[in-house]
């Protein structure tokens, strides 16, 4: 992970502290790349010390917003303030943020605790101070015992851990990280976001978080914003995200959508013979479609039902079940295991909808 730590000029905190926690908005911003259009008028505001995850496919701008923030690119047009600060004109040495890579190059004939140092030493720290600085941060990331090992000699994690308590080393009031897991292999990434979690917390930092993996963002963020071709299309808490999606894209981004085909009525949509109101607008005209959550398809035994259960995955305590509709449409439910077990490949079920708002589009094309 490659760490590029941007400061502001004023003399060291404590070790273990922060400078303050920075309210950071983007207004109106645009960035373009030629005919590419990376960000297109993107606001949003990131308050103090929490942390805000931005998520969304490849190219949606995420990485631009987080570059423009740490002055390593500029915007076309529009603002970012950091506490009501326009902060186009300060260079990235003096923005008060620290930048964590998605690939990391520790400096390989540095040991840890140098690396950690590094920044401290740049800024004029005396030997002594930088030190024992840097070694209060080795305890901080849980690496005091790797503090004269080199890059080669640590594991991938380690050297992410190292590389975070050098962005952390002049305590910035901005955390920027993109992508810090992606290299690692799935436990590892799961040690590590649970541990750069507990650090955000425990110093109060503001922090973005760009990632595209959606279960890092809904189990580390305070909220998530989506982004979508360098628009904001929600920003919510990881709940309310999931569970109140505000679009159609939003929807089958965050967890794993259904689209079931239904028809309007006066009064909302009807659904496999039964009508829901709609959580939002019905579109005008097209045909539609309801998106459900695999947990919220309620499937039954029954040899006149419209549902033939096609495949069944065993996750645990619950079994994903698809299945497939008279009109070919398929659909995924997930079922407590031992309830599944009634319903094996290859038999008919019943499948109904709770009877909550559900959310409409257009029949995708």
């Amino acid at each position: 992970m490659t760490t590029a730590t941007v400061l502001a000029d004023g003399a060291p905190l404590a070790p273990g502290t922060t400078s303050g926690s920075a309210t950071v908005e983007f207004r109106s911003l645009r960035r373009a790349f030629g005919a590419t259009t990376a960000l297109d008028g993107l606001d949003l505001t990131v308050r103090p010390g929490e942390l805000l995850a931005l998520l969304g496919p490849s190219g949606c701008g995420k990485t631009t917003a987080l570059r423009i923030l740490a002055g390593f690119e500029q915007h076309d047009s529009g603002e970012v303030l950091v506490d009501g600060q326009d902060i186009t004109a300060i260079p990235a040495h003096k923005r008060d943020a620290g930048m964590v890579f998605q690939s990391y190059s520790l400096f390989p004939h540095l040991t840890a605790l140098d690396n950690v140092a590094f920044g401290l030493r740049m800024r004029g720290t005396g030997k002594a101070e930088r030190r024992r600085r840097a070694h209060e941060l080795l305890e901080l990331v849980g690496l005091p015992h790797r503090a004269e090992h080199y890059p080669h000699q640590m594991s991938g994690g380690q050297q992410q851990r190292i590389a975070l308590a050098r962005a952390l080393a002049l305590q910035p009031r901005v955390l920027l990280l993109d992508e810090p897991l992606s290299a690692l292999d799935a436990k590892v990434r799961l040690q590590l976001r649970e541990e750069i979690r507990r650090l955000q917390q425990e110093l109060g930092i503001t922090t973005l978080f760009v990632t595209h993996d959606q279960e890092e963002a809904l189990s580390m963020a305070d909220r998530v914003a989506v982004l979508r071709a360098g628009k904001l299309e929600q920003c919510a808490t990881p709940s309310e995200l999931y569970g109140r999606p505000a679009t159609a894209f939003v929807a089958e981004f965050v967890g794993t959508m259904s689209r079931i085909p239904c028809t309007r009525t006066s009064d909302g949509v009807e659904v496999l013979g039964r009508r829901h109101a709609v959580d939002g607008e019905v579109p005008a005209d097209g045909e539609l479609q309801v998106l459900v959550r695999p947990e919220n398809v309620l499937l039954s035994p029954d040899e006149a039902g419209p549902a033939l259960v096609v495949t069944a995955s065993f996750l645990g305590a619950v079994t994903r079940l698809t299945v497939r509709l008279d009109d070919g449409t398929e659909v995924k439910a997930d079922l407590p295991t031992e309830a599944a077990a009634a319903l094996p490949a290859g038999s008919r079920a019943g499948l109904t909808l709770p009877e909550r708002p559900v959310l409409v589009d257009r029949r995708a094309a």
